[in-house]
């Protein structure tokens, strides 16, 4: 019962202002789904529906996850991530394949890679909470979080989950800035990177992966199928000007011309119906939340709690960057879905474990 040792003042400390720009960027979601499905989406009448039912579990497993004090994540931080990764060998091993990927178990309910992402960031905050990121001089001397990160992301890439395994990658790498290795060396790496690419665009990518990227490349080389979702979301942005056509009269959104405008372009119908004003006020919500999360972890008063804070921001980060850039088509269209505004469950749950965490590090820098 101790790791649910729940403390007096936890009201007190709780970060409202963190929860606050949470419960905002739900709510914008929620109404920016209402209007994705009232074109006529498949099942557009229970989506809404389903994603509020998601939405309210989501906020409970926020509830549960502050329970617990953080500092006991990283007594069972190795625990965690192994039981990460099984999941990912077992997903490997049964799972169907499903749009030519193997990456969710119970009938496409469930993609254990988004709890991967969250134990790979607790086993780095692990180990760089006992090896301190301004003591680290050397390549090798990141062997160990190298390793941390390379086995959930080499067994997503198994699963033929690029998007998620590149996904991954930066997150896990959200925490090189802190290191103090010189840069000869990380030019050398970048050297053998760049020949692994080569060798992974030869003999790791799948035609249609490639064709992925060569649309994003030139969108117009195939504007009815590898380029079609970009080049329509484009239109959709650009359409909407500065103030947007208005809610639910975006003719982009609502006469179907993009075909997964509820999840991976649900950005797209925000920008067409709020226009510019609309959406860079829910990117600031967003840039709020992130510049928050930073500041959570600068007052953090342990280096677990710090790191831990740092990668959980680089969880929000990353796939809310890499969805508008593909929105805009600044970056391949990979199926990275908007924190809190697309649509699905396994992505919303991951979400609410780390903003979760990210309050129960804020909430508990003053109890140490």
């Amino acid at each position: 019962m101790s790791a649910l040792r729940i403390d007096r003042s936890r009201g007190q400390h709780f970060d409202w202002v963190l929860a606050g720009m949470v419960l905002l960027l739900m709510a914008m979601g929620i109404l920016n789904l209402v209007s994705a499905a009232a074109s006529g989406v498949e099942g557009g009448s229970d989506i809404v529906s389903r994603q509020m039912m998601v939405m309210g579990l989501g906020l409970f497993v926020i509830a549960v996850v502050v329970l617990i004090d953080y500092r006991h994540y990283d007594r069972f931080a190795y625990f965690l991530y192994g039981g990460t990764v099984a999941l990912l060998l077992l997903t490997l091993a049964i799972a169907e394949e499903t749009r030519g990927a193997r990456a969710w178990l119970f009938g496409g309910r469930f993609q254990p890679s988004e709890l991967a992402k969250i134990g790979m960031v607790i086993a780095l905050a692990h180990w760089f909470g006992r090896n301190p990121p301004s003591t680290i001089h050397r390549l090798r001397d990141l062997f160990v979080p190298g390793l941390i990160v390379a086995i959930p992301v080499g067994l997503i890439v198994a699963q033929k989950d690029l998007g998620v395994a590149v996904l991954t990658l930066l997150i896990g790498l959200t925490l090189l800035p802190m290191v103090h290795v010189p840069l000869r060396a990380w030019v050398s790496l970048a050297m053998l990177g760049a020949a692994g690419l080569a060798a992974l665009w030869q003999y790791g990518l799948k035609p249609y992966q490639q064709e992925r990227i060569l649309g994003f490349l030139d969108p117009s080389r195939d504007p009815l199928s590898s380029g079609y979702q970009q080049m329509q979301s484009k239109i959709a942005v650009g359409s909407g000007g500065m103030f947007g056509t208005g809610w639910q009269e975006g003719t982009q959104t609502q006469l179907r011309f993009l075909p997964t405008q509820h999840t991976d372009f649900a950005f797209s119908v925000l920008a067409e119906e709020w226009g510019f004003l609309g959406s860079t006020v829910a990117l600031g919500v967003y840039a709020g939340m992130l510049l928050w999360g930073l500041l959570i972890a600068r007052k953090s008063k342990d280096a677990f709690g710090a790191v831990l804070a740092i990668g959980l921001v680089g969880a929000l980060l990353w796939p809310a960057a890499i969805n508008v850039a593909m929105v805009l088509g600044l970056a391949p269209v990979i199926g990275v879905p908007l924190p809190l505004f697309s649509y699905g469950g396994s992505a919303l749950l991951s979400t609410a474990i780390v903003i979760g965490m990210l309050l129960n590090v804020s909430m508990r820098r003053y109890v140490f």
